[in-house]
């Protein structure tokens, strides 16, 4: 017999998943909507995941595995269903994959029964988290990820090595990895995600170069390379695409975020920069624009940030945290970014590719100075006295 406390709990479960999501019409910025609730908690976690349900093995019906937080979820859209595979962290701190699926792209979403099962073939590895998605021209769905591992060259136990990870797929069901991304001039690397078409007929790579596994060191920014082939994906020279900047949001470091949207006049990136503050690191996300035919080619980026954490969404496990590495464009032409807040929990806003596009382009850049930025902010206010004067 379960529990009386099973009853409950799964009542308060299926209130949650059933929730319905609404616009927070408090906020308004004419580039994105923001939704009140997040799409995904620890709570969303189904109970056969944290309980043992047999009195007999756990009579006092105790939480044996816990959850801490579900967040930085890969997206990608299929048949009319919207697909996240997020990242699940248990009380132990260990990260795993795992599938949930809904009608609507702002709620409803629930986990399959059973997490990503990524084939075990490298016994170094120690976590795996944060998976891009990408549904290739070639026909695969792509899956990269960071591998991180124990750096062994030293004695701090907090010191490990990133690397990406690379699976595949037709189903989201069986996955098959491939080798570990390979670049040849970058110790390590982070936040990385495939292109989704062939550029010069090979596989392109958006990457982030690291001298150790916390510090960016001599990596410029975000990086772009490209392999024949995907399996055993080797990038022998990679390009800067969006840099970062002294005294901008991208001043500690930056990373590809979703995968690109192709747009009319480019491809639309949503990435994330880091800034150091008094009170630590500072994510916030930001967009950059690559050209249709090179999309190693910066061809547009608006100065600032494109979103930020607000209320709630400052304080959790990492507080003051923005992060997206998932995006979803579906037959109407609305973009829905799935956004993590400070590592625990995962949220959505609505845009669409025109607007998205209108942002990147039309939004003026950073022009690096105070003085400069005054003399912008002062073109804009005349600009619209005057406007406003010949009403």
């Amino acid at each position: 017999m379960l529990h009386p406390r099973y009853t409950e709990l799964n009542k308060s479960y299926e209130k949650l998943i059933k929730r319905k999501n609404k616009i927070d019409s408090r906020f308004y910025n004419g580039i994105y909507e923001r939704y009140i609730y997040p799409v995904l908690t620890a709570k969303h976690a189904p109970l056969i995941w944290r309980y043992d349900l047999n009195p007999e093995t756990n009579p006092h019906f105790m939480e044996r595995l816990g959850i801490n937080s579900t967040f930085n979820s890969g997206a990608i859209y299929l048949n009319g269903k919207y697909y996240l595979v997020a990242r699940v962290e248990g009380a132990d701190r260990k990260s795993f994959f795992a599938v949930a699926e809904s009608d609507s792209p702002v709620d409803g979403f629930r986990f399959r029964d059973e997490p990503v099962v990524i084939p075990d073939t490298c016994p170094e590895e120690t976590n795996v988290y944060d998976m891009r998605l990408t549904l290739h021209e070639d026909g695969w769905i792509y899956g990269v990820f960071c591998s991180e591992s124990k750096d062994r060259g030293v004695k701090d136990l907090s010191a490990a090595v990133a690397a990406a990870g690379i699976v595949r797929t037709r189903d989201l069901e069986k996955w098959e990895r491939l080798d570990n991304l390979k670049t040849l001039k970058s110790p390590q690397q982070r936040n990385v995600m495939l292109h989704p078409e062939f550029v010069d007929g090979k596989y392109a790579f958006y990457t982030r170069p690291m001298d150790d596994f916390i510090n960016t060191g001599s990596g410029g920014g975000i990086g772009f390379g490209t392999c024949d082939d995907i399996k055993h994906a080797v990038i022998n020279e990679e390009k800067m695409t969006s840099e970062r900047r002294y005294h901008t949001i991208t001043e500690s470091k930056n990373g590809a975020g979703a995968i690109p949207i192709k747009g009319r006049k480019g491809w639309l990136h949503v990435a994330h920069g880091v800034r150091n503050t008094a009170a630590g690191l500072r994510y916030v996300l930001y967009c950059f624009a690559t050209d249709l035919k090179d999309p190693s080619r910066v061809i547009a980026q608006p100065g600032g940030m494109f979103m930020g954490p607000l209320g709630g969404e400052r304080v959790g496990d990492v507080s003051n945290v923005l992060f997206t590495n998932g995006a979803i464009v579906n037959e109407a032409n609305e973009v829905y970014i799935y956004y993590a807040s400070s590592d625990t929990r995962l949220h959505v806003a609505k845009t669409t590719v025109e607007k998205l596009e209108d942002y990147i382009f039309n939004t003026p850049e950073d022009p690096l100075r105070s003085a400069d930025c005054v003399q912008q902010r002062l073109d804009l206010i005349r600009k619209n006295k005057e406007f406003l004067s010949a009403q």
